[in-house]
């Protein structure tokens, strides 16, 4: 009988990448409510004016996941995750900097979103290609339900804290905070001592190094002709799109509809987020007990049909409805990114990890800027609720891709097949 592996509680590098995330997740959560209340109070910006903010912040993934996926696979992972939190601190604190001076104007939102984006880009897929060479595959999922308590506890704690942060010290002070805790972020991984050895080259028949086009269509080819992978790709990358479109006028929706000021937002985000808590705490519960597959369909469900809340919530009392929508929402996407994350770091081999994340990134973040801009027209087109509402159906449709597809079989998790994997 083999022995348990050993608990990632004791294992020093994992602690370090975990508290890394920990700072830059609550970081984030400020600015991810400060950025855009800088947008919408300050600059007194339109319904798309905001939707094309939202979408330059996730345009990078549509643009440059692919290239960013090979030079991961070609390069030690660390270095760049320490580069890209250095640069994002510096981009975000051009926010406040401009903002003293005051010469803020929405366009420099545009280019800290694109900056910002675009280190996002090689930071996420660095980071899910790095778990896997540090810690054992038998822990990855509880290694990703840890680093997904940490975005938890963020999305719990962090959107009250931000509400009180911009009413204090106005948006553009509290984007301040987030530039911090990526230098602290950049400390705790520049602390890992475990050895990362020299990525494999790939190389063509006749001995040369591949070439980046080459490489690129072997991570697209890699997913694409995936049975598992494609399906993923098809549910979270349709979920994304219509939640964009949710997502870029929801903030209009409850400031300038509802009446909603940014604390009493905050801590409706941040006491509905406690099922993103609840979330990181169930995946290894929810699959022994009905199954990997299908506890990735149920969870795609839930997540997505949740967002039908908030257009149905009262505008005489909607505070219940948008609690009860994040907390489902919350437990919904945790579960299912756990879930997903591991399935896909476990069935692929190491060389092929960077190029794997960042096609799966480039289909399934690649929707979001769309939505957004979709969202943005949509808003001042047939109205707030109404692109709600639109965005809502679909994302709660989106888990048929999983449904109708050899996910729903999976009890456990499944070798890399050699056919696949090659």
């Amino acid at each position: 009988m083999s022995q348990p592996p050993p608990s990632l509680w004791r294992h020093r590098d994992f602690l370090k990448l975990w508290t890394a995330d920990t700072v830059s997740q609550f970081g984030s959560c400020i600015s991810g409510l400060a950025i855009p209340f800088v947008a919408i109070v300050v600059l007194q910006a339109s319904a798309l004016q905001v939707g094309l903010l939202q979408a330059l912040d996730t345009l990078p993934f549509l643009l440059i996941s692919l290239p960013a996926g090979v030079w991961v696979d070609r390069l030690r992972r660390r270095p760049l995750l320490i580069l890209g939190d250095l640069g994002r601190a510096v981009a975000l604190a051009w926010i406040p900097l401009a903002h003293i001076l005051g010469v803020l104007a929405m366009w420099q939102l545009y280019v800290v979103g694109l900056v910002v984006g675009g280190l996002t880009v090689f930071f996420d897929v660095a980071y899910q290609s790095y778990l896997p060479a540090l810690v054992d595959r038998d822990q990855l999922v509880d290694g990703n339900a840890k680093l997904q308590i940490s975005a938890s506890a963020a999305e719990v704690a962090g959107p009250p804290v931000a509400g009180l942060l911009i009413g204090a010290l106005t948006a553009p002070i509290a984007v301040l905070l987030d530039a911090i805790s990526f230098l602290g972020s950049a400390l705790f991984i520049f602390g890992i001592r475990r050895h990362e050895p020299e990525p494999e080259q790939e190389r063509e028949l006749d001995g040369t190094r591949a070439g980046m086009l080459a490489e690129m269509r072997d991570g697209l080819r890699y997913v694409l002709s995936h049975r598992l992978l494609r399906n993923i790709a098809a549910c979270t990358g349709s979920s994304n799109l219509f939640g964009s479109m949710a997502w870029a006028v929801l903030l209009l929706y409850l400031v300038r509809q509802l009446g909603m000021g940014a604390e009493s937002i905050g801590i409706v985000f941040g006491v509905g987020s406690v099922g993103f808590l609840l979330g990181a705490l169930l995946p290894a519960r929810i699959q022994r007990l009905i199954g990997l597959g299908p506890t990735i369909i149920v969870s795609a469900l839930v997540g997505g049909g949740a967002l039908l809340l908030v257009p149905l919530a009262p505008a005489a009392s909607p505070i219940p409805f948008l609690l009860a929508a994040q907390l489902l929402i919350g437990i919904g996407q945790v579960v299912y990114n756990v879930s997903q994350v591991s399935l896909r770091q476990a069935i692929t081999p190491d060389r092929m990890q960077g190029r794997m994340n960042a096609t799966m990134r480039f289909l399934v973040w690649g929707t979001m800027p769309i939505g957004a801009v979709i969202g943005g027209y949509l808003g001042g087109a047939i109205g707030l609720r109404e692109t709600l509402f639109v965005g809502a159906i679909g994302e709660a449709l989106s888990f048929l891709f999983v449904l109708f597809s050899p996910v729903r079989s999976l009890r456990s998790m499944p070798d890399a097949r050699p056919s696949e994997a090659a």
